[in-house]
């Protein structure tokens, strides 16, 4: 029986009209079948595929998992204390189980969907009449984006179910494969990509291309501590690729400069007002309470009004102000009652309400500038912020940690990334300082750019050889610590989120999230579940 194309179309008609795809539709009822016969039609495969890196239209799906994982680290709390956390709590504050998981079963659900859809669209593809040079291009985009979805899942939940072919209904029996046969199959799916994509245009409208392939080698090869591959695909894209730091910090998250010379990729997004194209990270983690009457204009079409999720902890503000880092501070976090960075004369004085916010921060990098709120005569699902989600920085800072346990010059790399900043060069770190300063600068460079998490977990303490994470978290960690001893204004007058945030976390079962019970439950036991969980 035919199998007929569902969701995986929609994002794609909004490129082909109606009347196209109409007329299309006289060989018959449009089916997998029937489909991939144009380049066109390939290309609006590919294209919803990539869209589903971060399910922009969807926030709910994957961008809520997204903060969620930012405020099971150091870096954020839940932040809203005046709505129901439910979907959030479980995995932030550590009391996350198989039948309670809150959103992070749809990080789970979402990508094991996007996993088949490509597995679908390479095997058409393959046979598709097509020419081989534009076959390669979406074959090659589609190779990444399985590749990343795996590259997820094995980083959330450990060992998980691979496979690289169109399943159906009898072939729902796989079981969990290890991580290092998950990595193997992501190493190989961007190898193949970047070979496929060697020939295709390398151009900043969001499309993958060969450089994203190796920076994302780049990215796994470091979490596998496999360091010479680590520095040979990042050296590979800071020497040979099309891109260059932005001279200025604040640049890399402006509405203004979607795709700029740093980006290696971006989720796309748009303002276009009659589709729901908009980045949804702005409205989830923006102010919660914004008032006109704080705005010079007292108009109300400057507020914007976020949900208030995902709020900066006063530990990452300390982590700022100990290397005197104004630049990245003021580019990443606002305090209520200072200026929004870059937007100092329509808000000089950003507040919201307190009463429903922990810390009396909000994240800058998702922050909509004025001039951008007043031109949209709709917001909410039409706010055109880009999401990086990979930039040049992430590869200086990964050939610094490669290069340290391989002997090379890792001060060079740190303090390109500093000088950007403005702040001096380190010299003279060595040994464990020097490794704890380059995990320090990822911290600071790459706040809530969905790394912090990983980082924490893979990254090992010089001391203990203990994941960082494990130093951090539970009853005797010193975040955890720091909250419970903290004079901060802010966050110990809001006790509607509890202050001994991480003190639930257990090493022996928090290093990964469990798997859904759901898909232990469909399975019939053949997947099974994390140690202790």
């Amino acid at each position: 029986m035919k199998k007929t194309i569902l969701s995986i179309l929609a994002f794609s008609l909004i490129a082909v009209s109606c009347s196209d795809f109409i007329e299309k539709d006289e060989r018959g009822k449009q089916t997998l079948e029937n489909y991939f016969q144009t380049a066109q039609e390939c290309e609006n495969y590919a294209n919803e595929l990539t869209q589903r890196l971060l399910l922009a239209k969807d926030w709910w799906v994957l961008t809520a998992p997204r903060v969620t994982n930012e405020m099971a680290t150091d870096d954020a709390w839940m932040g809203n204390t005046g709505q129901d956390n439910s979907a959030h709590r479980p995995a932030s504050q550590y009391l996350i189980t198989p039948d309670n998981m809150g959103d992070m079963n749809g990080a789970y659900t979402a990508h094991y969907y996007t996993i088949q859809s490509a597995n679908i669209g390479l095997e058409k593809m393959a046979a598709s009449p097509i020419p081989d040079a534009q076959k390669n291009q979406y074959m090659g985009e589609s190779l990444f984006v399985r590749a990343y979805c795996y590259y997820e899942l094995v980083n959330l939940y450990g060992a998980v179910p691979l496979y690289t072919k169109v399943l159906g209904t009898s072939d729902l029996n796989l079981q969990r494969s290890p991580v290092a046969a998950v990595y193997a199959q992501i190493e190989a799916d961007l190898k193949e990509s970047a070979a496929k994509l060697e020939s295709a245009p390398v151009a900043r409208n969001g499309r993958i291309n060969k450089w994203a392939a190796y920076a994302l080698l780049a990215r796994v090869s470091l979490f596998q501590e496999k360091w010479a591959e680590a520095k040979l695909y990042s050296n590979k894209v800071i020497t040979e690729g099309p891109y260059a730091l932005e001279s200025d910090f604040l640049n890399i998250w402006n509405v203004n400069n979607h795709n700029g010379v740093e980006s290696i990729l971006e989720a796309q997004t748009s303002a276009v007002q009659d589709k729901n194209l908009g980045a949804a990270l702005p409205t989830l983690a923006g102010a919660r309470g914004e008032d006109k009457k704080n705005f010079p204009s007292n108009d109300a079409g400057d507020v914007l009004d976020g949900w208030g999720w995902c709020m900066p902890t006063s530990d990452l503000e300390n982590a700022y102000l100990s290397e005197n880092d104004v630049i990245r501070r003021r580019s990443t976090i606002t305090k209520w009652g200072e200026a929004a960075y870059g937007d100092e004369v329509l808000n000089p004085t950003h507040k919201f309400s307190l009463n429903d916010n922990k810390s009396g921060r909000i994240i800058r990098k998702y922050y909509i500038p004025i001039a951008t709120r007043r031109a949209l005569d709709k917001k909410d699902g039409h706010l055109p912020l880009n999401i990086p989600l990979i930039r040049l920085a992430e590869m200086y800072l990964t050939r610094a940690e490669a290069n340290y346990h391989t002997g090379g010059d890792a001060l060079a790399d740190i303090n390109i990334i500093r000088a950007r900043v403005k702040l001096d060069p380190k010299t003279g770190l060595s040994g464990p300082t020097l490794l704890r300063q380059i995990y320090k600068e990822r911290r600071l460079e790459l706040a809530f750019e969905g790394l912090r998490l990983y980082d924490i977990r893979r990254e090992k303490d010089p001391n203990t050889g203990r994941p960082v994470i494990e130093s951090l978290m539970g009853p005797n960690g010193t975040f955890v610590q720091y909250n419970l001893n903290s004079t901060d204004p802010y966050e110990t007058t809001n006790l509607r989120e509890p202050q001994d945030k991480g003190i639930n976390f257990n090493p022996a079962k928090h290093l990964v999230w469990p798997i859904p019970q759901i898909e232990i439950d469909l399975s019939g036991g053949l997947i099974t579940q994390n140690p202790n969980y």
